[in-house]
């Protein structure tokens, strides 16, 4: 087993996440088999972490609720993870005082040394040994990313963790990458030294904590000169050649090629890791997907209506199952946030200039997406926008909330029950269309849902959702406290609004269609966890082909997206007419 670390210097949010994800690409492009880990700090999970302040919360196979970076690496390796790849702070320690309550350190004092350095340490190894591709094949490679930035109080711990692994497993096993910002000031009159610093103070900081980088990357925002790279390669103990520049691209997917470029590869084989392939000819589908994404012409607008929309990463899953949609049919991806409070009436009173403008991105678009979430503030405001998509006749996709706000609004506006609501909004209503599940306790935020991959049986053999690779069931994560309430699916049903899928047991409704519309589809799920580049979610890509008026074509001609495919070395072209055999998008593009 091979372990590759990344840490990062001077500031967090800089793409570690990314380089680590696009090292474990180029890995397995090689043919390798490669397993991720996120080391997080202090939390136990991502449960209850505000999306306006980390991003969104990524939901795993196994109900696990994790950093977005899990996500990244999901997508970019084709590969599914527990929850156990992303170790926390709260988590070693719950560990550690489990194991002392149980007696197993027979009354000794419980130390950071060595009992949390241990702990960590086993955590890591035993983890690299578990199975995460399809084939069920021990992985090769670790790529352990380790959260935060160099010198962090939080972070020394796991630093000095690290120090000691890499003697455990070996130093010729071992391999420390440091992601580090390097500022590009416009004008400054030492430019060279100024640039350089930052790097080169983190790095020291890292020396002196008893890790040296092997390989260097630098973030940036656009090519350094070698002057640059020279400097931080003799101040930081390593060869110019291992000093990568990373700067600003049009795709995170031209990443791995960036890396590719500048002798990654090269650099990984003297760690004795068994890269027997040539990258290059690997390397030419991530090419080609690239490239598309700089290609293409034709422009789909989506009006995502939430209330976490000052942070885009508080959606990031949603908007990469869009992108990986709008790559599949040759379009250009344009979303537009909108905060759902702007589209209350109360904002036309109180800020008229906002209220007009987030209407008039919503007239605009060519779809409306209302995603999952949880609390009261704007629920009205994506009720309204759901109305006028039902109305407008406007392709319309809801997730998790969006789907209950929809049979909520259906209610008012169809059924006549004016004070139709969730329980979760107001627990007094008299028509209570969407209710908690038994197993939601209100006294405890965290794991307390229903989380992770569900079966969905489709009740019908007519759905417009039924052109995904099984027309019986699909397989989804869940992550939702509250359920339509079943008692009132017939008056709901008599009045078009169907209920195409359920849960195994029949009991909760998954998936629910709107009759006599071109698109109007709600899902319990979030289908956007297991989208991926070249194998878009189905209901997002519905919703895209909605929205460029191509959906009725391929539902006439029995276009159905084939089974999830793999996209790793031993798949084809990254080309969407070869992946996604059954769909001819191709023909459809030209029609």
């Amino acid at each position: 087993m091979k372990y590759i670390l990344v840490t990062g210097g001077v500031m967090s949010g800089i793409g570690k996440g990314i380089i680590a994800s696009s090292m474990g690409t180029i890995l397995k492009l090689c043919g390798l088999h490669v397993t991720p880990i996120k080391i997080d700090l202090i939390n136990i999970d991502a449960g209850t972490f505000s999306p306006c302040e980390h991003g969104e919360v990524f939901m795993l196979d196994d109900g696990g609720e994790v950093d977005l970076d899990l996500g990244n690496y999901e997508r970019f390796l084709d590969i599914h993870l527990t929850k156990d790849n992303n170790p926390t702070t709260g988590k070693i320690y719950e560990h550690i005082i489990n194991k002392e309550h149980k007696g197993d350190y027979l009354g000794k004092t419980v130390q950071v040394v060595p009992h949390i350095m241990d702990a960590v340490q086993e955590w890591v190894m035993r983890q690299a040994l578990v199975p995460v591709d399809e084939d069920g094949l021990e992985p090769q490679v670790c790529v352990t990313e380790l959260g935060g930035t160099v010198g962090a109080i939080e972070s020394t711990p796991f630093i000095e963790a690290f120090r000691q692994f890499q003697f455990k497993v070996k130093r010729e096993n071992f391999c420390n990458i440091v992601v580090s910002l390097v500022p590009q000031p416009s004008s400054t009159s030492e430019q060279v030294q100024e640039r350089s610093k930052p790097t080169r103070d983190s790095v020291q900081t890292l020396r002196g904590l008893g890790l040296s980088p092997d390989l260097i990357v630098c973030r940036c925002s656009d090519l350094l000169e070698t002057s640059v790279k020279d400097k931080i390669a003799m101040f930081c103990h390593v060869e110019p050649e291992e000093v990568i520049c990373v700067q600003d691209v049009s795709s995170i997917y031209r990443v791995p090629l960036l890396l590719e470029e500048q002798g990654v590869v090269d650099f990984l084989r003297r760690f004795d890791l068994p890269i027997e392939r040539q990258p290059q000819k690997m390397l030419t589908k991530w090419k080609e997907m690239a490239d598309r994404y700089d290609c293409l012409l034709e422009t789909c607008s989506i009006a995502l209506v939430g209330k976490y929309t000052k942070l885009p990463d508080s959606y990031a899953s949603v908007t990469k199952a869009l992108e990986h949609s709008a790559l599949a049919i040759n379009h250009e991806l344009e979303i537009k946030y909108i905060d759902s409070t702007d589209l209350e009436p109360n904002t036309l009173h109180e800020d008229p200039t906002h209220y007009h403008e987030a209407w008039q991105k919503l007239c605009s678009a060519h779809g409306v997406l209302v995603p999952g979430g949880f609390g009261v503030r704007g629920t009205e405001g994506k009720i309204q926008a759901i109305g006028w998509a039902r109305k407008q006749k406007k392709p319309f996709l809801g997730v998790c909330l969006g789907m209950q706000l929809a049979v909520v609004e259906f209610s008012r506006n169809v059924l006549g029950w004016q004070d139709a609501n969730s329980t979760e909004f107001d627990s007094k209503t008299s028509h209570p269309v969407v209710i908690d599940m038994p197993e939601h306790s209100p006294e405890q935020m965290g794991g307390t849902m229903r989380l992770g991959k569900r079966r969905t049986v489709f009740q019908t053999k007519n759905s417009v959702m039924n052109f995904v690779g099984d027309p019986e069931f699909v397989e989804e994560r869940h992550r939702h406290r509250y359920e339509i309430n079943p008692v009132l699916k017939k008056c709901l049903e008599k009045q078009g609004l169907k209920f195409v899928g359920e849960d195994t047991e029949g009991e909760r409704m998954e998936i629910v269609e709107l009759e006599d519309h071109p698109f109007f589809v709600g899902v319990h799920y979030h289908s956007e966890f297991l989208s991926r580049p070249i194998k878009p979610s189905p209901p997002y890509l519905g919703l895209l082909l909605a929205a460029v008026g191509r959906l009725s074509h391929c539902l006439q001609k029995g276009c159905r997206l084939s089974p999830r495919d793999t996209y790793s070395d031993r798949s084809g072209s990254s080309s969407p007419d070869s992946e996604i055999t059954e769909l001819k998008l191709s023909s459809i593009n030209r029609d």
